[in-house]
């Protein structure tokens, strides 16, 4: 295997492995938080609503798109690290 092919698999087991950690991430707030931990987070109130029913509805696509931006935000980072960037 030559340098540049080690270089390349070494560069995209770190970006499964960030991803994968950022799909877990979001399963739990959005299965965990919306739907398996509900009832305990409906003690808590935010905005008038219940912490789970807010979460079931719109904490899990906020969750998302933040993860969206840190998605990038590690991937420039990787990049620049193996050499990939612009």
């Amino acid at each position: 295997m030559s340098e540049k092919q080690k270089h390349a698999t070494a560069y995209w087991k770190e970006n499964v492995k960030y991803l994968s950690i950022l799909l877990v991430i979001w399963f739990i707030v959005s299965y965990g938080c919306g739907i398996l931990f509900k009832d305990a987070l409906n003690e808590i109130r935010l905005g008038g609503f219940k912490l789970g029913f807010w979460f079931a509805q719109q904490g899990s696509i906020y969750v998302f798109v933040i993860l969206i931006f840190v998605y990038v935000r590690i991937m420039n980072k990787l990049d620049k690290k193996y050499g990939f960037d612009e």
